[in-house]
Parts: structure tokens; sequence; C-alpha cells
């Protein structure tokens, strides 16, 4: 019986969230194993807390509320572009159509941020 095998190329290694942060000396093994014992909310809580004491509690005039939902939108595609191998892919996964991910894709310039340095 003939036996296709074909090296699988995927978006991860184009789009690795992790692989980026370690590139850049911003991320390791020890970093990772500590962010992954805290929830989501902690995370959060814990990453406004400090951008706080940068500024001595004054977080005033920022519309925190109305961003949230964006920027836990933003973090899922970030993730989704990694682990998908396609786009097409990637829409089934995020339960939209293909254009409606091209136009999702160019709002948050998810390219962008693997390149960017």
């Amino acid at each position: 019986m003939w036996n296709y095998s074909k090296k699988r190329v995927t978006n991860e290694d184009y789009y690795n969230i992790s692989n980026k942060l370690r590139t850049e000396k911003r991320s390791n093994d020890e970093f990772e194993i500590m962010l992954g014992s805290l929830t989501f909310e902690e995370m959060i809580g814990l990453r406004l807390e400090i951008a706080a004491r940068a500024v001595d509690h004054k977080l005033y005039g920022f519309k925190l509320w109305y961003s949230v939902p964006n920027i836990a939108k933003e973090a899922v595609l970030l993730y989704t572009m990694g682990a998908a191998r396609t786009k097409g892919e990637a829409a089934a996964f995020l339960g939209l159509k293909k254009t409606e991910l091209r136009k999702i894709l160019k709002k948050f310039d998810i390219k962008g941020f693997f390149t960017k340095r």
C-alpha cells in the first residue's frame, strides 16, 4: 500500500507566542510554569496591579472596562493563529466565516505582533 507522508508545516512555525517571547528573553520554562499555575483572572488582576504601581495607583481615565473584551479577543486570536494549520481552520475554531476572520486579522494586526521586534 502506498503511504503518503507530507511534512506538516503549521502556522505555529510562524505564530508562536512562547517562542517569540523566549527569543526576546521575556519568557522561560520557569516563568511559563508559574504562569500556568495562575487563573486568567489572577493573571489579569496581577498585571493591572503591577501597572497601577508604576503610576502610583492612579489608573484614572482609562476605559478599562470597555477595553477588556478586545484584549481577550486579541489573546484568543493570537493563540488560534498559532494552533490552526490554516486560516480556514482558525475561522472554524473561532466560529467565524473566513471573510470575518480576514477583517479581524487586519483590525488586530496579528502578523505585526510576530514581526515587530
